[in-house]
């Protein structure tokens, strides 16, 4: 664990994709207005996770199905995904949902590099048109939970069974096809270390 500034990094490993929304719920829902925010670093075994919006599809591999609280359609996560959940009390910091995205995405563009871009009205960052970042969040009472999914380094053929984010044919790619050695752990950290520092200048 460390601090920085007044944000909380948390590497916790691989966790099982349930029990880690269920301590986010927990975590959003017992805080207060003094509670520190905090930014979780870690991967998830194989799954499969719905938005609120997202119809549940049929599926022929082994993978769970488990739906979630966070906006946007399907997406997947495995080993070699750095996620970062972002336990951040917008209301505290003055931000509006379409203000903490945009904050979301620029971290990660400033990891990947140049060749990083949005799409218009398509959340997450894309390299020569492939989904190489996934974004969701969830806010209640001004407090959001949920964040950025990067592939780094993973076996990405899961989301040939599906339409990520609810877009057919959708490319994914990831780190290691744009040359980075950096396992997800430390592509996760950095990502982690980039958003603390914008956070505090938000």
């Amino acid at each position: 664990m460390t601090l920085v500034e007044d944000i909380i990094l948390k590497p916790l490993g691989c966790v099982a994709y349930s029990a880690t929304l269920d301590a986010m719920r927990a975590f959003t829902g017992a805080r207060t207005v003094s509670t520190p925010d905090e930014l979780w670093v870690l991967e998830h075994p194989p799954v499969y996770t719905l938005g609120q919006g997202a119809r549940r599809p049929q599926i022929a591999n082994a993978i769970p199905v488990v739906q979630a609280d966070r906006g946007g359609e399907i997406t997947y996560h495995g080993p070699g995904q750095a996620v970062v959940y972002t336990l951040v009390d917008l209301a505290r910091r003055g931000l509006k949902v379409r203000e903490f995205v945009r904050l979301l995405e620029q971290a990660v563009i400033e990891l990947v590099g140049s060749r990083a871009e949005r799409k218009e009205g398509a959340p997450g960052i894309y390299v020569d048109g492939a989904k190489i970042a996934a974004l969701g969040i969830r806010v209640a009472r001004g407090r959001a939970y949920h964040g950025v999914a990067l592939n780094v380094d993973m076996d990405l053929s899961p989301f040939s069974a599906i339409d990520p984010c609810g877009y057919p044919g959708l490319a994914v790619t990831q780190l290691r096809e744009l040359g980075y050695r950096d396992s997800a752990a430390a592509a996760g950290a950095r990502l982690a270390a980039l958003l603390a520092e914008r956070l505090g200048h938000a």
